[in-house]
């Protein structure tokens, strides 16, 4: 690969947060997942994000994931804490502890479902980028949160030198332009748009298929930057089929990320906290099916 490596690596994901059949964290899986990625082509995971279901699980539990996983991969890979909510105070405080437990960086959602507006986006992020000292990477997903970050609010964020990188899951990946001229780091935050993204100028993915995907998404990102495109080309074309089936399920997210890991026998059940539900048989079958199509399995 080139020497155009983010702050945080190439190929991250945002990992899944393993708990037992009552609910209750499961540490020892959790730091299995942990491991897997990283065996497998990761050098940098995203902790407590919205696959790891950040909004069913509280400050102290965040805490504890955390050091779970530092424990499991050691000193020198990447973490990086989901501090995101809809709450400034709480986001800071999640901050405060993320930085207390030596985060490599911070992973900023846009405030959801209160939908404010861009003066609000920007009074939420200063407040966090004056009250931090680690690197943030800002996560735009307007279908998820509401509300779409604006190039006002990039152009301005960016005089502050705080937020150094941005996982883009806004649907365009050409906006990759405008924000590495802004001086930003560009992360794909869509796994089925990650080429697009790097053709465009994104370093790398913070993804949700890498978690059955790993080896083969950086196999087809160091071939995108070595200028054999045709090989890219041929590994995306081969992941189709587990980007449909992981990402393009209506129950999609944390559910199909463990419902992989239990198919890859890294866990033993797929249990996710309500709201959500576990995969069904059918959509567990139909997992199974993408995933073999892929070659995954």
């Amino acid at each position: 690969m080139t020497s155009t490596t983010g702050p945080f690596g190439t190929v991250l994901t945002a990992m899944a947060t393993a708990f037992h059949d009552d609910g209750s964290l499961d540490l020892e899986a959790t730091k299995r997942i942990a491991r897997h990625l990283i065996d497998h082509g990761h050098d940098g995971l995203v902790v407590s994000g919205t696959t790891g279901e950040s909004p069913t699980t509280t400050i102290e539990e965040d805490g504890q994931i955390f050091q779970a996983v530092r424990e499991a991969v050691g000193p020198d890979v990447k973490l990086i804490a989901g501090i995101g909510t809809n709450d400034t105070k709480t986001t800071l405080e999640l901050a405060a502890q993320a930085e207390a437990n030596g985060a490599d960086g911070l992973l900023l959602v846009t405030p959801y479902y209160s939908k404010p507006g861009q003066a609000g986006l920007l009074h939420h992020f200063k407040q966090v980028a004056d009250a931090t000292t680690a690197p943030i990477m800002l996560y735009d997903i307007p279908g998820r949160t509401g509300t779409k970050v604006g190039p006002d609010v990039y152009r301005e964020m960016a005089t502050w030198g705080r937020i150094v990188a941005v996982k883009d899951a806004a649907g365009d990946p050409t906006q990759a332009v405008f924000l590495t001229e802004l001086g930003y780091t560009v992360y794909s935050g869509d796994d089925p748009l990650t080429l697009g993204f790097l053709a465009y100028g994104a370093v790398g993915v913070v993804s949700v298929v890498g978690h059955a995907a790993g080896n083969e998404i950086r196999a087809m990102i160091q071939a995108f930057r070595s200028g054999d495109v045709a090989t890219a080309q041929k590994i995306n074309a081969q992941l189709q089929p587990a980007f449909a089936a992981i990402m393009g399920a209506p129950n999609y997210g944390a559910t199909t990320a463990k419902a992989a890991l239990q198919l890859l026998g890294v866990l033993e059940n797929r249990n996710v906290r309500s709201p959500l539900v576990p995969l069904d048989d059918d959509e567990y079958a139909a997992l199974r099916t993408g995933l073999t199509a892929a070659g995954l399995l």
